[in-house]
């Protein structure tokens, strides 16, 4: 046995850097609630000290956990907290955070049933769960991805491979080049990550076909061009601004009808479809063929965990093929088959375990009340003069301005300098925006009125520096 290995073996048999870890974890969670939301100046300066040439020598364990326990948990982003606002970035529930902690030291890659039996058997539990939750078809099948941006990428590519398999063109074995024509219809506030994987597809942006958007960035019905089994045809549960969701009944009836694959970008909205009060928004998304979203923000699981959902089993397993001398296929579910990646981590267990500890009734009262907490943001930095709120509050998301771009960025300027609260710019119609993503389980009543009391004492001061 070598020097090094004893080192690691006594290491990991004492559990001292466990109990460690653990115990910071602990100080992190006490104090991460009311702490700064983002990092303080003094923070972000001291990362410098991880700026080192690679060490030639073997470290000590206890001074690296120590080293990110001073340096490193300073200059987190409390994601956690009731207050965080940006990017759609949900909190992570304490049972799951607990999971991964298990499941860390597990170390599951459930590529293969013989790699990880357990993960196998939740990623077949909680597909099926998933199904029930959106009210799916019973043939879909799910792949447990990093999130939305490669879920929309697999959807894709499942459409893709089903359009020109239909036409009698097999394009894993012949490619691109030379194939019958696709054309891919979207409106015109689809999100990036859904431009990405028609980059990434070879279909290219300038053969998108635009269709203009409303107000709030709903697709327009009467815009769509006519439609057939050549198209894929993109839409959105969750405009990532406005928070507004196309029009699924009529335009996904209409579409599948004309043999068209509908692919439906769900990141954040398509958890709606699991309410009573806001599953109007999602009415008739079981028209579409396959489904991206993300647990790791409304289902407030850690990071990362998204998922893509496929009516047509055999058109995700053929896009996203798998083969291999070495290959052992299992009795059961082999994860590989369902996802790009061969090896990741079993993100199943966090997943499964914020299903299973929800249930249907907690999934509910968490997503309905980030949409009340969202009303709330709304109806109170309404009451605030100069401050117009742009969208009609349906889901999730908030989006207001004040009156020119320039008092708008610099009231968001001091807005995230106060520390208070967080959220992101944006732009909506040519003009700068705010945009406010409630998606945490700890976000109070009282968060939001502190969140809105730090936003007008950003206003005032902006216009005493603008002045």
């Amino acid at each position: 046995m070598s020097g090094l290995q004893k080192q690691m073996f006594a290491e990991l048999q004492s559990q001292s850097d466990l109990s460690k870890a653990h115990e910071y974890a602990k100080d992190y969670i006490a104090e991460i609630f009311e702490r700064n939301v983002f990092p303080t100046t003094t923070a972000l300066e001291e990362l410098q000290l991880f700026e080192e040439n690679l060490p030639h020598k073997k470290g000590d364990s206890t001074q690296v956990l120590e080293l990110l326990q001073r340096h490193g948990a300073p200059a987190t982003v409390a994601t956690l907290g009731g207050r965080y606002f940006g990017f759609v970035t949900g909190s992570a529930l304490p049972i799951t955070l607990a999971t991964k902690s298990l499941s860390t030291v597990w170390d599951q890659a459930p590529a293969m049933q013989v790699l990880s039996p357990i993960g196998s058997k939740l990623e077949s539990v909680v597909e099926k769960w998933l199904r029930d939750l959106f009210g799916l078809p019973e043939s879909t099948v799910a792949g447990f991805v990093s999130g939305t941006s490669l879920a929309n990428l697999c959807g894709l590519a499942a459409g893709r491979y089903h359009q020109l398999d239909k036409m009698g063109w097999n394009v894993n074995e012949n490619g691109l080049n030379g194939s019958p024509k696709l054309r891919i219809v979207t409106g015109k506030q689809a999100h990036s990550t859904v431009l990405k994987a028609i980059s990434l597809l070879g279909f290219g942006y300038k053969n998108i076909e635009w269709v203009e958007t409303d107000e709030q960035g709903r697709i327009l019905t009467s815009q769509i061009p006519e439609l057939d089994a050549s198209c894929i045809l993109i839409l959105q549960a969750g405009n990532v601004n406005t928070g507004s969701f196309d029009e699924f009944e009529k335009i996904g009836r209409e579409a599948a009808e004309k043999g068209a694959w509908i692919h439906v970008d769900g990141a954040f909205g398509l958890w709606a479809q699991a309410t009573q009060n806001l599953s109007y928004l999602t009415k008739g998304i079981q028209h579409a063929h396959s489904w991206a979203v993300d647990a790791h923000k409304t289902l407030n699981t850690p990071y990362d965990s998204g998922v893509v959902l496929c009516k047509y089993p055999e058109a995700l397993k053929s896009a996203l093929h798998m083969t291999g001398s070495y290959i052992i296929k299992g009795e059961e579910r082999d994860g590989m088959f369902y996802t790009p990646e061969m090896s990741r981590r079993a993100r199943i267990i966090e997943l499964w375990a914020a299903l299973k500890y929800l249930g249907k009734e907690g999934v509910n009262e968490m997503v309905e009340t980030f949409h009340k907490r969202a009303v709330q943001f709304k109806n109170e930095i309404s009451k605030i003069e100069g401050f117009q709120v742009l969208n009609d509050v349906v889901f999730n998301q908030v989006l207001l301005r004040c009156d020119t771009d320039e008092l708008t960025q610099t009231t968001l300027f001091n807005v995230q300098e106060s520390r208070e609260c967080w959220a992101g710019g944006s732009q909506w119609e040519g003009k700068k925006a705010i945009r406010i993503s409630i998606c945490s389980w700890a976000t109070t009543e009282e968060d939001i009125s502190r969140a809105v009391a730090s936003f007008q004492q950003a206003l005032l001061t902006s216009k005493k520096q603008l002045s």
